[in-house]
């Protein structure tokens, strides 16, 4: 009950902190709640931590572009002028190419501007994979000099997971006998997905970036469980995908239905695993910089409105913070256990009666 009490008193102090470092710019400026949610949703080219009275503390990250053959490298802050211009390349804030680098003045059919920046979720991408490794290679350590012993600290915390996984995914998902040579992707792709959900919800540096929240992201997960798939299936597996036992001829011949129906749920299969990731994630840091949102609309209309409005919306951004560490525990063991069941069906050795 006494940590239940700390998360919650954390996740107070959190969200207040959160709340007056927002205040000090909506003080300054109309309001714009679509504005504020899109730019702490979507990836940028620097990393906002703070704002101390009028100096805004930033990180500057390393602009990577490739254009024309030839290779550009520049600080984000290069953009930081009135016409967003540096070297020959744009920074839009508005408009069809917003947040994206393009080239100034270019016409129709001119070379594409790669991209291959260091942005928020990028470095964010480094920290937590820093993080976990550390994490994990001190966890194994652990394990190597303490055979046959109780685990404590780290080890302790994270062993009921690493447990469960094997257990209660693995095991009864692939088998008793295959499922050894898919723990350590498992293993890694629970622990990503759960660290940067949590990472995700603390509001200042070196947390805040939505990287689960990038379809980017997500996209790279779902196609490395679809490659892992489709090269661990056995010959059964794509036998079955080509000729559906115990379906009617005359659904394979002389149309090929349901082969065609088999290799559109290869594709969606990634597809929702995917979609499913970004879609939870994104959705609840909307929701709660919703409800920051609405203390600053009403406040805009009548300070004292604003003042008694915040009490109430303070206690659904907890409300909602708290059921969004239950979803980053969820969305972590969802993708994991989908992953499993793909390989699975894969690996699985077909009976044939």
């Amino acid at each position: 009950m006494k940590m239940i009490n700390r998360i919650v008193a954390s996740l107070a102090l959190l969200l207040c902190f959160s709340l007056f470092s927002m205040a000090g710019s909506a003080e300054k400026k109309s309001f714009n709640a679509g504005e504020m949610i899109l730019n702490h949703v979507v990836d940028e080219h620097s990393w906002h931590i703070a704002e101390i009275g009028h100096a805004h503390v930033v990180i500057h990250l390393p602009v990577i572009l490739f254009y024309d053959g030839n290779i550009s490298i520049f600080s984000s802050s290069r953009f930081e002028n009135p016409e967003r211009t540096h070297n020959g390349f744009t920074l839009p804030l508005e408009g069809a190419h917003k947040g994206k680098i393009i080239r100034a003045g270019a016409a129709e059919g001119s070379p594409r501007v790669y991209d291959f920046s260091i942005t928020k979720n990028v470095l964010a991408l480094f920290i937590s994979v820093i993080l976990l490794a550390i994490i994990f290679i001190s966890v194994a350590r652990a394990y190597t000099k303490r055979r046959n012993e109780a685990p404590k600290g780290l080890q302790n915390a994270l062993e009921p997971f690493i447990l469960f996984i094997r257990d209660d995914i693995a095991r009864a998902a692939i088998g008793e006998k295959k499922h050894e040579k898919f723990m350590p992707y498992l293993l890694t792709l629970f622990f990503f997905i759960f660290f940067n959900n949590l990472f995700g919800l603390v509001p200042f540096f070196p947390g805040g970036a939505n990287l689960t929240g990038n379809i980017a992201v997500t996209l790279v997960l779902a196609l490395m469980t679809f490659i892992i798939t489709s090269f661990s299936a056995n010959r059964g597996y794509w036998v079955h995908i080509v000729n559906t036992p115990g379906v009617p001829w005359w659904l394979k011949i002389p149309l090929p239905l349901m082969p065609v129906v088999e290799f559109i749920g290869i594709i969606t299969k990634p597809f929702v695993l995917m979609v499913r990731l970004f879609a939870n994630i994104t959705a609840g840091h909307i929701i709660i910089l919703g409800f920051v949102s609405i203390i600053f609309i009403f406040g805009n209309m009548m300070p004292a409105l604003g003042y008694g409005v915040s009490v109430v919306s303070i206690l659904f951004m907890l409300f909602m913070s708290l059921l969004e560490l239950l979803v980053a525990l969820i969305q972590a063991y969802v993708f994991t256990l989908l992953s499993a069941l793909y390989f699975g069906m894969a690996v699985e050795e077909a009976e044939h009666h």
